[in-house]
């Protein structure tokens, strides 16, 4: 509905009449785009988070080939893992200080108090996620197989094993992260609430050390989170069969696996949805 300059009251035009919001979806895409763009232009954090774990699985397959009896090269032996733990990274680290950041500067309340749906927001850091870990297992895998000849899975099995793994992994560490930035009070100390229980269960979770020189009490531990299941079926995945012996349990376990990771999803999102704040504590 309009009104004249006489005060008479016209029905809206057809044109009008269709001009609606755009939904959530359209919304989260554009913003999806948005967080890739401006994560893009921080070139220290791109560089740091897509070459670390390349750069180990250089260092890695460089210095320790043929320096212990493991049957297999070593840029095939920590290949997994490493994927494992870069899909981590892109997924709980970065969204555990990227969020904790934009609540302590006040970006979520100034979305907040926009039209744009809430919804729309998590859309957009779910492409960013997206994007960020197909590079990552993208750069590692080409890393292994041009540069130093790792082998690859050569059935479809084990690719599918590849892809419920990224999925249910990198969705589950999301929300984990998600649910940690809660946990930092300021900008300040978001790296430390979230970078060093990653890092402590980079070392427990079998990316550097076999699962099964470790202690049972640390194993324990790590098998209640989800990098050292990521990395089990990730080896599952690249590892002959008879490798399985090296596991805690000396199998694949692989319906255990998807049975953690699932879990974590649903945890993680429901962690998610009772702690997660648009403003700071002190902003009430």
């Amino acid at each position: 509905m309009s009104t004249d300059t006489l005060g008479t009251t016209t029905a809206p035009s057809p044109g009008e009449s269709s001009r609606r919001p755009p939904g959530a979806l359209r919304v989260g895409l554009s913003r999806g785009w948005l967080e890739i763009r401006t994560f893009s232009r921080e070139w220290e954090s791109l560089v740091f988070t897509f070459t670390l774990p390349a750069l180990i699985l250089t260092m890695f397959a460089s210095i320790f080939d043929g320096m212990f009896d493991m049957e297999m090269a070593a840029v095939d032996y920590y290949l997994p893992g490493l994927i494992a733990m870069g899909l981590m990274s892109v997924s709980f680290q970065t969204l555990g200080i990227a969020i904790a950041v934009e609540r302590d500067h006040g970006t979520l309340r100034r979305l907040r108090g926009t039209p744009m749906p809430p919804s729309a927001y998590f859309v957009g850091k779910t492409i960013l996620v997206l994007f960020l870990a197909v590079g990552q297992v993208a750069l590692l895998l080409g890393v292994a197989g041009l540069f130093f000849g790792g082998t690859m899975p050569s059935t479809l099995a084990a690719w599918s094993t590849i892809a419920w793994v990224f999925v249910l992994g990198t969705v589950g560490c999301s929300l984990l992260g998600i649910a940690m930035s809660s946990l930092a009070r300021t900008a300040q100390t978001a790296s430390a609430v979230v970078v060093v229980p990653f890092l402590l269960l980079q070392f427990t979770s079998g990316i550097f050390v076999p699962v099964h020189f470790m202690p049972d009490w640390i194993l324990a531990g790590a098998s209640l989170f989800p990098l050292l299941w990521m990395a089990q079926g990730m080896r599952a995945a690249f590892f002959p069969d008879e490798m399985a012996v090296m596991e805690a349990t000396g199998a694949w376990d692989l319906p255990m696996v998807a049975l953690v990771l699932g879990g974590w999803c649903v945890v993680g999102l429901v962690l998610t949805l009772v702690t997660f704040r648009w403003k700071t504590r002190k902003d009430g």
